[in-house]
């Protein structure tokens, strides 16, 4: 009876050994996705489907590039990342794309200013007149500066600041034309939601409304604001021509995007797909700053030939007006910064 009774505790213990046994392998093969609608990310026989948004329309040199980075994501992996574009705010604005990279809802997005939201030090960045041209620019963002920046949005906000792409500078359109700085007192302009572009904006004299991007032009188009600023490209890409009549080249801000990425997605990927991506960025990055160089020449003559009048102007009043509140946030959100920026030759 004894030797019976030792034979079922043993039978039962074995089973039980085996079941946990089980339930480990279970978990272990129950790996989170890197995305909504993803494989595993881990898994070396399965494609990881990723989303990249961004707010611009399909003919926008940052479409252009964003399909390139796809294009070598998939190449560099070995075809085990495919990243699918969603151009045109189909997965929200901004700040939509901020905030889901924040909860791993949005892979990657290409975003710029409103970045500042997360992370006030890029405030700083979308200062009228701090860059003195795209060289200035470039040197800034692809130095020291730019390597900091990226490694503090990450410390901040975790998003990973993959890389930056050059724009051309941005210029003002409105429905009246603009031939001195004083002109612009009470002009609705579009401004996005960047603390340093409204204060800018009102020294120069305009009323700077906030507004995202995807309503500016049924807003332009009713009258609920005079004039938006952006590079050519993005106006382009837009049909601005279609619903403003002046574009004055102010010149004001030499401005970015960032090719931004989820750092809860990234950290789901293997080693080697993590390094596909970074890499595929890179080269992106050549693609995109090449292409929009090109690009602005043909894109001014278009929105020419599409009605706009273009009115060179002497930026110099401009720049004196906006350069008024360049000191209240480089001391708000970093005199370093802002020192660094001033002094790259």
């Amino acid at each position: 009876m004894f030797k019976k009774s030792i034979a079922v505790t043993m039978m039962i213990v074995l089973l039980f050994v085996s079941a946990v046994a089980c339930g480990k392998n279970e978990g272990n093969s129950a790996n989170p996705s890197a995305s909504s609608g993803s494989t595993n990310a881990g898994s070396s026989d399965k494609v990881v489907k990723l989303r990249l948004g961004h707010i611009t329309g399909e003919t926008d040199a940052w479409h252009k590039g964003a399909l390139k980075f796809a294009e070598l994501v998939k190449e560099k992996s070995n075809g085990s990342v495919e990243v699918e574009i969603y151009p045109s705010s189909t997965l929200g604005n901004d700040r939509d794309l901020i905030e889901g990279m924040q909860l791993g809802s949005v892979d990657f997005a290409l975003v710029a200013g409103v970045l500042s939201n997360f992370y006030e030090p890029y405030s700083i960045l979308e200062l009228p007149y701090l860059f003195r041209d795209n060289d200035h620019l470039q040197k800034v963002l692809y130095g020291e500066v730019g390597e900091k920046l990226k490694q503090d949005l990450l410390a901040n906000a975790q998003i990973r600041g993959l890389e930056f792409w050059v724009r051309g500078p941005r210029e003002l359109t409105a429905s009246r034309k603009i031939e001195k700085v004083e002109d612009l007192k009470g002009l609705k302009v579009r401004v996005p939601e960047i603390p340093a572009s409204i204060a800018a904006w009102k020294a120069m004299g305009a009323s700077p409304t906030p507004m995202a991007f995807g309503e500016v032009y049924s807003s332009l188009q009713t009258g609920v604001i005079d004039g938006q600023e952006n590079p050519i490209a993005f106006m382009a890409s837009n049909k601005i021509q279609e619903v403003q009549k002046y574009l004055m080249m102010t010149n004001h801000v030499y401005g970015y995007v960032q090719l931004t990425m989820s750092d809860i997605t990234y950290q789901k990927l293997s080693k080697d797909q993590q390094k596909a991506v970074e890499e595929a960025a890179k080269e992106a990055t050549t693609f995109e700053n090449e292409l929009v160089a090109k690009q602005d020449v043909e894109l001014l003559e278009g929105l020419k030939k599409g009605g706009m009048e273009v009115i060179e102007l002497d930026t110099a009043p401009f720049m004196e007006k906006a350069k008024t509140v360049h000191a209240e946030f480089a001391g708000k959100y970093g005199q370093e910064l802002y020192d660094s920026i001033v002094n790259t030759k």
